[in-house]
């Protein structure tokens, strides 16, 4: 028998799996001599064609997140110009294949050198046309049947392959390169399939493995004392799952009978299940961000309120908080020219910007002001560190309103609240009289008080402590400011969507969470459970 091995590597969605180690084929080339141009071009129309009903098929079987992704790849298999230097190089002799891996590695290649994250994302996308159109090229055969909690092992995985599979069957996925912000790991993540990518060239397949997509290992053929605690561990997992599973369905209620409210984070609508939602108080953070990035051009008002008013709908009664758009420093913002800035996490974001450049503030300020008499909506400006942020922006929505009311729209103010993430502002909160409420963004008001980047790893990454005494601190005098003016107080980072973090925020007083959707039922248990 072979010794232990363990590999490490990035969790992309976490979970656990034991089972056989199954490596997916590559796909390959023609091994044959080229046709005449006509016949290589017939091959190739043939392909394009087989790829463009497999991805319909897909797309059709798909959530939202699945055939919004599928459905670029659809488009561009459509797209004349995609063509333009395959046809070409077909017509001087050069194999179908050989054209079309030329043609479209130069794309993905364009994409991944990109400066937008939007566009580098894309490029996992178009690798997975490239392989799928390859694949009808060369005849391959359908994917190899995997065996039940097989553990599913590949150099990459795209989309469209990542969906073609029953993952209720399958224990999960090891990518050798791959990233956590992949459209695979958002797949991913949202169905519950453990993956972990990054972990470099694995030459092993067909034995046994442990998936630990939790501590970011993979286990090659693992000892008897190894998948021994393992599977004690996954029993463990499955059992707080099925506890998840139950306390959805109820409301969380803490045993002393006070009730918590939990809401979810949203960040983009497309991928929220709507019994997530309705399973939930509604939403606690809607992030715009998805209507600004990956677009040729700003979305304008009308689009804005589009998307507003249908996750109103959607939220059949429950209250939605957006947030405004929150760009700067890590979230550069296609077409639109930012400063250069030596420390950009400290400069022009979040609400400074906003203020800073009113035509990208004002159309989203007045698409919310319309959607406000459609439903319970709720607005809250993120970034900010003094009482005249909260002002500024207070007097430009009342301005909007005037103008909205003036001219016969239908329009509304909605209750409009901060973001509790910068130190300054936690510290003071007393000062901002103007809020309607307070909601506590863990992750910023974390890497701000510790001064460590949330992103980082080794010695600063465990500065990063959602429990350090300090963040506690802040956190608590939030919520006692906020119990004094008789204004809800919640919680929206990371801290909320992880069960010894509720634990915490509920010693605190924190009565409100917002967290992943995936986690709404383990938060619901934890909170259920709590004294």
């Amino acid at each position: 028998m072979s010794p232990e091995r363990r590999l490490t590597g990035e969790v992309a969605s976490t979970g656990l799996a034991i089972g056989p180690l199954l490596r997916l084929a590559e796909a390959g080339d023609d091994a044959g001599p080229a046709g005449d141009p006509a016949t290589e071009r017939d091959r190739l129309d043939a392909a394009m064609d087989a790829a463009r009903s497999g991805l319909a098929a897909l797309a059709e079987a798909a959530d939202a997140m699945g055939a919004e992704i599928l459905e670029f790849q659809l488009a561009m298999l459509d797209d004349p110009a995609l063509t333009e230097t395959i046809l070409p190089a077909i017509a001087e002799g050069a194999l179908a294949t050989a054209a079309w891996r030329t043609a479209l590695e130069a794309l993905v290649a364009e994409y991944a050198a990109a400066e937008d994250d939007y566009f580098r994302a894309r490029s996992a996308d178009m690798a997975d046309l490239r392989d799928r159109v390859l694949g009808h090229l060369a005849g391959a055969a359908a994917e190899v049947e995997a065996a039940d909690g097989a553990i599913l092992l590949a150099r990459d995985l795209g989309p469209s392959r990542f969906l073609g599979f029953d993952w209720r069957r399958l224990g999960g996925a090891v990518l050798e390169a791959g990233s956590r912000t992949s459209h695979v790991a958002m797949l991913a993540r949202a169905r519950g399939v453990p993956l972990l990518t990054g972990v470099g060239p694995v030459a092993a397949g067909g034995g046994e493995a442990v998936l630990d997509a939790v501590d970011g290992l993979l286990v090659l053929d693992p000892a008897a004392a190894t998948r021994a605690a393992y599977a004690a561990r996954r029993e463990g997992a499955d059992a707080a799952a099925a506890a998840a599973g139950e306390a959805l369905a109820k409301p969380a209620v803490l045993r002393s009978g006070e009730r918590v409210r939990t809401q979810v984070n949203v960040d983009d609508p497309a991928a929220l299940d709507d019994a997530l939602l309705l399973a939930s108080d509604g939403v606690g953070l809607m992030r715009t961000e998805f209507l600004f990035l990956g677009r040729d051009r700003l979305p304008d008002e009308a689009a804005q309120l589009a998307a507003y008013a249908d996750l109103l709908r959607r939220a059949a009664g429950r209250p939605v908080t957006v947030r405004t758009l929150d760009v700067g420093g890590d979230k550069p913002l296609p077409g639109v020219s930012l400063p250069q800035e030596s420390n950009p996490f400290l400069g022009l974001r979040g609400i400074r910007l906003c203020l800073e450049r009113p035509d990208l503030f004002r159309p989203q300020v007045r698409a919310l002001l319309r959607a406000a008499p459609l439903g319970p909506l709720k607005v809250m400006l993120p970034m900010v560190a003094v009482p005249d942020e909260l002002l500024e922006a207070r007097a430009l929505f009342a301005a909007e309103l005037a103008d909205l009311e003036a001219r016969g729209v239908a329009a509304a103010m909605p209750a409009l609240g901060i973001m509790v993430e910068v130190p300054a502002a936690a510290i003071a909160i007393e000062r901002f009289e103007d809020a309607a409420f307070f909601s506590i963004g863990t992750n910023d008001l974390v890497q701000y008080t510790l001064a460590a980047s949330r992103d980082s790893g080794g010695r600063v990454g465990r500065l990063a402590d959602p429990l350090d005494p300090a963040v506690l601190r802040l956190i608590a005098g939030v919520v006692a400011c906020g119990r004094a003016s008789g204004r809800e107080v919640g919680v929206c980072g990371d801290m909320a969507s992880d069960p010894q973090g509720v634990t915490a925020l509920l010693d605190l007083g924190v009565r409100s969470l917002s967290v992943a959707p995936a986690a709404l039922g383990r938060v619901k248990a934890a909170v259920q459970g709590h004294g």
